[in-house]
């Protein structure tokens, strides 16, 4: 996996640990969402809160290898293009009930579906 820095320019991985890390944990995210297909948040340790949690991970580091956010976010959608479509619908819809149960709806001030 690649990640541009400002300007287009690669970032050599061997200069930046968040690049290894990035890449590490991009790795891992597809079996990770595969074993989250049919878990649910009810529980501590569930495979959903893990695949979402090395998604943000990916984020983090995707970002950091990059210099910018917006590198994080291409990074998350990278790996989620060769996913398995159901297990990225599986963790999408466990991420939405989990943002409803936590009041994000009423976090967003004049929203209306």
């Amino acid at each position: 996996m690649d990640f541009l820095g400002r300007g287009g320019k690669k970032v050599p991985k061997e200069t930046n640990p968040a690049f290894v890390d990035a890449a590490t944990v991009a790795e891992r995210v597809g079996p990770l969402l595969e074993r989250a297909q049919g878990a649910t948040w009810y529980h501590a340790g569930n495979d959903a809160d893990a695949a979402v949690v090395a998604l943000c991970r990916l984020r983090r580091a995707g970002a950091g290898a990059s210099g910018h956010a917006g590198a994080g976010d291409a990074a998350v959608r990278d790996v989620l293009t060769g996913a398995n479509p159901e297990d990225v619908v599986w963790v999408a819809s466990r991420m939405v009930s989990y943002m409803d149960e936590h009041g994000f709806p009423e976090l967003v001030a004049g929203e209306r579906a």
